[in-house]
């Protein structure tokens, strides 16, 4: 991925006078760019140098998020899902609604607030447990 050749690739969007058309985090790539077309040309591009090295693109784990209505893709005779979001550290949408990512924040602030409480051994354990708390995280914490 590194040696792909995106950093000279003209796609991309431009943030702060640099042309920025891809993120790497763990084992996930996020390529970016201002058009369909330009995003297509780097996926094919990331496609065919990952090839070169015996690297197959996984089309069925490879997915596609647009802020604009897109065709659908296909890829050697396999469909390229659209979605309208996608986990990357935080939750990205198509929208750009990050109601949900400021939920997730204050709900972790507030069990943090909470870890004193819930570490502390002068509490006995009946106490702490009394009651479950939820967050929109989807974690319920007792």
């Amino acid at each position: 991925m590194r040696n792909a050749g995106l950093e000279e690739a003209q796609a991309g969007i431009k943030i702060a006078e640099r042309n920025i058309n891809n993120l790497r985090y763990a084992d996930d790539t996020t390529l970016m760019a201002e058009s369909e077309e330009q995003l297509k040309r780097l996926l094919m591009k990331v496609k065919e140098e990952s090839e070169k090295v015996g690297i197959k693109l996984k089309i069925q784990e490879t997915k596609i998020m647009a802020s604009s209505p897109i065709t659908s893709w296909q890829i050697d005779g396999e469909t390229v899902e659209t979605v309208t979001d996608f986990f990357l550290v935080s939750k990205i949408t198509a929208d750009g609604d990050c109601s949900h990512e400021i939920k997730r924040l204050l709900g972790r602030k507030a069990m943090t607030s909470l870890d004193s409480i819930l570490k502390s051994r002068d509490i006995t354990l009946p106490t702490k447990v009394h009651r479950g708390y939820g967050f929109s995280s989807g974690h319920v914490w007792m």
